[in-house]
């Protein structure tokens, strides 16, 4: 079961099952670009939006890198949230 599975309508859970089938480089292609067309209503040039989004990622790697107290891993949130359910 997807954890955002709740949320989608049948044809998105069916796109992101598909998707999921990808290599991770074409899953972060595709994320990057659903990302981006996200803010394309806004008018921003997408170089832009995705030059914001680097330094966004950036400024969170170094804040995560700089916190002492280990974060959460994948599997244990994707557990509980599933069972939060």
């Amino acid at each position: 079961m997807l954890i955002y599975d709740w949320c989608m309508t049948d044809h998105a859970q069916e796109v992101l099952r598909e998707a999921l089938t990808l290599s991770a480089r074409d899953r972060a292609d595709l994320a990057a670009e659903l990302l981006t067309s996200l803010d394309e209503h806004t008018g921003d040039d997408p170089r832009d939006v995705r030059a914001a989004w680097d330094i966004e990622i950036d400024r969170r790697v170094r804040e995560d890198l700089a916190n002492e107290q280990p974060g959460e891993t994948w599997d244990d949130l994707r557990s509980r949230l599933s069972t939060t359910r």
